[in-house]
């Protein structure tokens, strides 16, 4: 059953939510153990659609996990218990979404449940190797460690995903300038000067008819174009939410020039980071390639990484199945692999491997940074001065004309 609650904590601070509980005695002794002292339960009833809260600004993000993860690490190495740990942290949490779902963990583990275990009841929130992690870090009693390692890793994510977005925006912002210098040219000053120049009765410039003629286009088919794009860009994110069309997506990123240079040195890394560090904490390679393979983020990744798993399980050496990829697992990657493998060594080998890729992929960014902001900026200057030359090109030639 889920209830709606207010409180107030030990400071007076009022706070409200929902929590899932058996009956409302249940739900009134767990909001008393987190320190609330209740002034209003009852029964949440399901609301209509127009009444519910939108979400889509509450959603948990990477950063807000590892913030929790580094809480957490602190508060348990300062021997801490989990249960309080959870109960603190939870209680200092703004996103209600995340909040909610701490106290939810919280309550499972004060009622036995492993944290581990209960961290798989949110799928959404704890990825598949997050969860993985934090169970073997309570197998080996080294939970703290564990935590600490997973609040570094999403860190380094959400720094190179974040690096990322920064390098498309200056892209993206000099695409929409472009958009709307056309589109303004094409509805408030061509249509004019149009009418002006095929009234003149002179033989109007190559360029100049081409311009005309598209401006025509657009003014009168612009919501089409505008709907192709919407209808692109929705069928594409559909495909891509498909088991096949998802394959075909991660197939194709592959292949784009400079993209697929920089996604495969990110996929590569990844995998050697995780690889390496399930081998460190005791996972048996087979099971630890076995939950790389499902988080490397790419289908084709994925097929390849699943080969090597089977092949590993029936006596083959890793590196065997990744020599059949050079695409994807450059000969470099794969002979560093393969020289783990004979010495034993293969955790220390893929942890020196993802350091030297983690420092390409910074300077492919850097690369692309640097190269993608002039040549932008080329192709705006084209755009702009190809509809001023248009433009002017009659007008020079009317003026020369009537001077002979």
């Amino acid at each position: 059953m889920k209830f709606g609650y207010r409180a107030a904590d030990e400071q007076g601070r009022h706070q409200e939510g929902f929590i899932q509980a058996s009956s409302e005695q249940a739900a009134l002794q767990v909001l008393d153990r987190h320190g609330l002292y209740i002034t209003q339960l009852e029964e949440a009833r399901e609301e209509p659609l127009y009444a519910r809260r939108i979400t889509l600004f509450d959603r948990v993000s990477e950063n807000d996990v590892m913030l929790f993860s580094r809480q957490l690490a602190i508060m348990f190495k300062s021997r801490v218990s989990l249960v309080d740990s959870l109960t603190t942290i939870g209680s200092q949490l703004k996103r209600k979404s995340f909040k909610s779902v701490i106290f939810q963990v919280s309550q499972d583990v004060e009622a036995g449940t492993a944290f581990s275990d209960a961290l798989t009841k949110h799928p959404n929130v704890f990825s598949f190797f997050y969860v993985n992690m934090v169970k073997r870090g309570e197998t080996l009693g080294k939970l703290s460690e564990v935590l600490q390692y997973l609040a570094d890793h999403l860190e380094r994510e959400h720094q190179l995903k974040s690096k990322i977005r920064g390098a498309l925006v200056y892209p993206i912002f000099v695409v929409v300038v472009a958009f709307a210098v056309v589109t303004l040219a094409s509805i408030m000053v061509l249509p004019n000067l149009t009418q002006i120049l095929e009234e003149s009765g002179s033989e109007l410039p190559l360029l100049t008819r081409v311009v005309i003629a598209f401006s025509n286009f657009y003014r009168q088919w612009w919501w089409a174009i505008v709907v192709a794009v919407v209808a692109a860009v929705v069928g594409i994110l559909r495909l891509a939410k498909t088991t096949e069309g998802r394959k075909v997506v991660h197939r194709v990123l592959l292949r784009i020039p400079i993209i697929g240079n920089f996604l495969r040195m990110m996929y590569v890394s990844r995998f050697g980071e995780n690889l390496s560090t399930l081998i460190t904490g005791g996972v048996p390679i087979v099971e630890a390639m076995g939950i790389t393979g499902r988080i490397v983020g790419n289908e084709a990744y994925e097929h390849i990484i699943q080969q090597a798993k089977d092949s590993v399980s029936q006596g083959s050496k890793v590196a065997d199945v990744f020599e059949r990829y050079p695409k994807e697992f450059p000969p470099t990657f794969t002979q560093m692999i393969k020289v783990g493998e004979k010495t034993g060594a293969l955790d220390e080998t893929l942890a020196e491997i993802v350091t030297f890729y983690r420092g390409e992929m910074n300077r492919s960014v850097d690369a692309f940074i640097a190269l993608i902001e002039p040549l932008l900026i080329v192709v705006l200057g084209v755009v702009v001065g190809g509809v001023m030359a248009s433009l002017m090109l009659p007008l020079y030639q009317s003026i020369t004309t009537g001077f002979q």
